[in-house]
């Protein structure tokens, strides 16, 4: 079977289907390693062309209670005063095989543009395995410290606890708005 590939963002009203969407990030950890977490609340959709997506702070997987605090504390994410990210797209492209969506990103009430580069799939009719569905799967990195999060502790050698590189990836599928 062959699936239809698109590059575009399509026309219509599209919403995130949360079940099954991530929305994920990674920094380099103690010089040795990575750290990944996820939110687990994604809203957003498309309409009239416009990718946007908010992500609840609150909803922050990091598998370690006293670890999540200290993210949503003011040394990273500052949630009591920032609740959410959020991200809306001002241009689509086609580059090669993947699709290139630029748009606004704001974490800590900072909003800078950033490039997200993957792939969007479909809309696929999926009978009875859940209707008409969209894919997108898109990926950027950022510096953190560009949004107000500088937290770090030294680290023998020189080294840092914490890299300033953050790889942000979402998954999303989408349903037409009317399902």
């Amino acid at each position: 079977m062959s699936i239809s590939i698109e590059q575009q963002i399509p026309t219509g009203t599209w919403t995130v289907d949360a079940v099954h969407s991530t929305a994920l990030f990674s920094v380099d950890h103690a010089a040795v390693g990575t750290f990944r977490g996820q939110f687990r609340k994604i809203d957003g959709g498309i309409e009239d062309g416009v990718l946007r997506g908010e992500v609840s702070l609150e909803s922050l997987d990091v598998f370690d209670d006293n670890l999540k605090g200290h993210l949503l504390s003011p040394d990273f994410f500052d949630a009591e005063r920032n609740p959410k990210l959020t991200f809306a797209s001002t241009g689509v492209r086609v580059d090669g095989e993947h699709v290139v969506v630029e748009g606004d990103f704001t974490l800590r009430g900072v909003t800078k543009r950033v490039e997200a580069t993957g792939t969007i799939n479909g809309p696929l009719d999926l009978g009875d395995y859940g209707g008409t569905k969209l894919g997108i799967d898109l990926e950027t990195s950022i510096d953190r410290t560009e949004f107000g999060l500088n937290w770090n502790a030294p680290l023998a050698g020189g080294k840092r606890m914490l890299g300033d590189d953050v790889t942000l990836s979402v998954h999303l599928e989408l349903v037409p708005a009317e399902a």
